[in-house]
């Protein structure tokens, strides 16, 4: 199948509440323009350096997501025009993103990435250390920020009911930190789920999904 015609048999299967970031990470700026034609405008990237790249060359209605770990000294390069970063998983990358946010006189929305995995490999902070962040007066003092929700990745596994556990962990984790109300927040967003457990991920209460493979086919990592 093409790009497009995947793309549309996904779209088409997803509830109203669930929006899809087309992982595009590796691929080529000709298939994110068949996906663009198609009528995406969500892209979700892992590395700042080519998600600059294919910014400068795509249209500019795009919402390019940062959905990769991020390094603190990096964060000016995409802090002009990034819609959304998923990963934030320490309280010194959401000080940076702030700087960076305030020298291009923008608010950059942000989810708090939750470690939900057992694999060590995983980034990602406890709901505690989410719960102190969010409490702190240090938090308080952003203002160019807005923490719009949760981010989480499942155990790469084929044991599907622990990766459920996993995935209402997250749910949970968003449910808790809502109750807090921070000023510089607005929860709204649950980002879990990719191509291989995605449909899984929306029944537990993901409200944003990051499909890659299943849209553009196998990723090239030699490229």
């Amino acid at each position: 199948m093409s790009i497009t015609s995947q793309l549309h048999a996904i779209k088409s299967a997803l509830p109203e509440q669930v929006t899809l970031v087309a992982v595009s990470k590796t691929k080529p700026v000709s298939d994110l323009m068949e996906a663009y034609n198609a009528g995406q405008r969500i892209f979700g990237e892992n590395k700042i350096q080519e998600m600059c790249d294919k910014y400068e060359q795509m249209p500019k209605d795009i919402q390019w997501h940062m959905i990769g770990h991020v390094q603190r000294n990096k964060v000016k390069y995409m802090a002009p025009f990034v819609s959304l970063i998923h990963g934030v998983d320490n309280f010194k990358l959401l000080k940076e993103i702030n700087k960076q946010a305030k020298a291009n006189n923008r608010t950059i929305p942000c989810l708090l990435q939750i470690k939900i995995a057992e694999e060590t490999s995983k980034f990602g902070m406890t709901i505690d250390e989410a719960k102190a962040i969010l409490q702190s007066e240090d938090f308080a003092a952003l203002q160019h920020i807005k923490i719009t929700g949760v981010m989480g990745m499942a155990t790469f596994t084929d044991n599907t009911t622990q990766v459920e556990n996993e995935f209402k962990t997250l749910k949970q984790a968003f449910s808790q930190l809502e109750l807090l109300q921070p000023e510089n927040a607005a929860f709204k967003t649950i980002s879990m789920g990719m191509s291989g457990d995605y449909k899984l991920a929306i029944t537990c209460g993901s409200t944003m999904i990051r499909v890659g493979s299943s849209i553009f086919g196998e990723r090239n990592y030699n490229a």
